[in-house]
Order: structure tokens, then sequence, then C-alpha cells
């Protein structure tokens, strides 16, 4: 019986990934994605014929049931989300409604429909921010934004699940994701875009904010990994281990480009700006034998070649253009 995998937000930065890697290791994938401003089909482009694709809001109870109901997959992989910390500073309603009301939406459907196996991807931003050490699945949750505290509702909404209804979910936890495809207004995007246009690197304060960075194919090869292997209920953490200042990345995104120093700006911090994450990745490493393969030094020359060769996908995505 062939395993198939449902995945929401498929059109997205990292759930594109996740399925380009699922569909070369044989599965058969359903995408489902509301294509907002982040989701785009051009990701998938490779794929053509090679998965099924519904244009479907999570948050349609209705539309979504009944697409679990038709497809019957063995699986449900939810990478549909709000991500963007400055947009849930500035509204946090539709991270409310996609990330918290959302994810119900799916747990109920895959409660109704008997569903095998449900993935949820959360953030290394729901344990807030550590100064010292790192963050062990056990952390308790201290979400600083609008966006980690719906991460983090959806987090415990799940686990409310797992213990009342028994539901067959894993939790994955990932930390800052960066590589080809990832849409202009994270940290390393932006920097490598506005140094395209003849603009300076923005960094929030001093530069001195520290995150864990991984490579986005080996965050989708661990979710892989996870998914085929990980054990049912718990909660699985997926970093790096490869940390580093905002000032240390914009620095090495600069000498990538062969560019001068003199092209960071310094800009106002954003209000509750966590200072430093940090995860404690043992567990996926020990149980399932994961490790990352992309050293960031690696990483950043790649997404760099990467955004030059493909300027005009930058430029229409930023316009709101459809292909």
């Amino acid at each position: 019986m062939e395993f198939r995998i449902l995945v929401t937000g498929g059109a997205g930065f990292i759930g594109s990934e996740f399925v380009r890697q699922a569909v070369s290791s044989c599965y058969k994938v359903i995408v489902l994605d509301k294509l907002n401003y982040a989701g785009d089909l051009s990701r998938l482009q490779s794929l053509k014929g090679k998965y099924k694709f519904y244009k479907c809001d999570i948050c349609n109870q209705k539309l979504f049931n009944s697409i679990l109901k038709r497809e019957k997959p063995s699986a449900v992989v939810n990478f549909a989300a709000e991500t963007h910390v400055d947009r849930s500073i500035q509204d946090a309603t539709p991270f409310i409604e996609t990330n918290i009301r959302g994810v119900q939406v799916i747990l109920e459907s895959v409660l109704d429909n008997k569903i095998g196996r449900f993935l949820q991807i959360s953030t290394d931003e729901v344990y807030g921010e550590i100064k010292k050490g790192s963050f062990s699945e056990t952390s308790p949750l201290q979400a600083s934004s609008p966006y980690a505290a719906s991460k983090a509702a959806a987090d415990l909404l799940i686990k409310s699940y797992i213990r009342t209804y028994s539901l067959p979910v894993i939790i994955v936890r990932p930390c800052n994701n960066y590589g080809p495809w990832q849409y202009p207004e994270k940290m390393i995007p932006v920097a490598i875009t506005s140094l395209f246009k003849g603009k300076k690197i923005p960094i929030y304060a001093k530069g001195e904010n520290v995150r864990e960075w991984l490579f986005v194919s080996d965050c989708a090869r661990g979710i892989l990994l996870i998914l085929k292997r990980g054990r049912i209920g718990q909660v699985y953490n997926l970093g790096s281990g490869q940390e580093r200042k905002n000032i240390d990345t914009a620095k090495e995104i600069l000498e990538v480009m062969g560019r001068p120093i003199n092209l960071i700006e310094f800009v106002k911090d954003r209000p509750g700006h966590d200072l430093r994450y940090s995860l404690n990745s043992s567990k996926i490493r020990n149980e399932l034998g994961w490790s990352p393969r992309t050293d960031m030094k690696e990483g950043i020359k790649n997404t760099v070649e990467w955004y030059l060769n493909n300027q005009h996908w930058i430029n229409r995505v930023i316009k709101g253009e459809r292909q």
C-alpha cells in the first residue's frame, strides 16, 4: 500500500523543499496551499505532474475535511503558517487565525478521518530567549512575539489532543532556516536582495542578537526522517548547532559577495526582540541519526549564488506577481 503524504503550505519555503525531497523518495504527495504572498507554485516547477495540488486555506474546515476524505492520506504534515515576526507585531490577527484556528481545523479533520500520523512544524521561538545553554524539548514555552505565541498555543492545543484523543501527532521545532526560494522578508534574503539593489543591509540594534541557522535541505531531510521513524506523541528539536550574531551573519554575506563592511546599516530594534535562540538537538541525533550536512559558510555561498541566478523570481514575488 502506497504511503500518501498531504502537505499543507507545500508551496512555501520549507514546505516546497520537503515536497521535493518526498517526491524524490517516491512518496505520493498531495499539496495544499492558499497561495498567499509567500506561497508560490514556481517552487515546485521541477516536479510538474508528480504531485497533486489543491488551493485551500486550512481555516476552511469544510473544504479541508472534504479533501482529506477524498485523498485518504497516510499522513498530514503542516507547514501552513504565518511566520514573520515583524508582521505579527504590526497585526497579530492573521497569525491567530492561521496558526491556531487552522491547526485546530487540521486536528479535528485528522481525528475524524483517522489519519495515521500528523506532523506539526513548530519553531524554536516558542521557547523564548536563552542567554546561556540550549533549550531541550521539555523546556517551558515562553514566547515573546505574537507569532511565537501563536505557534506555542498551537503546540499546547496539539498536546491536549494527544492526551485527550490519543491523536498520533509529532511536533517538530526547527531553528532559523535559510536557503534558496526563501521569500525576501527574513534576514538572510533581505540582506542579499538589499545588496543587489545597491542598498545597505539593515540590522536591528547593534546586531548582537544570536540565531541558530539551518540550511533548508537539512531541515526538510530531518522532518522526512521524523515522519518515517519519529515516535508518536513526541517533540523533536531540529537545530544545526551553528550559532551566529546577526552582525556576523551580515559580515559573512558581505564577504561572500565581495562587498565592503560599511554596507551595514543599524536600524531601530523591534519590540520584544529575543537576544538568543539555541536548541539542544541531541534527541533527533541520537534516536534517528540525523545531523546537518551543510556548513553555514557553504550554505550562505550556495544561497547567494541561487539568488544571483534567480533575481527575476525575487522581483516578481516582491511585486506580488504570480506565474
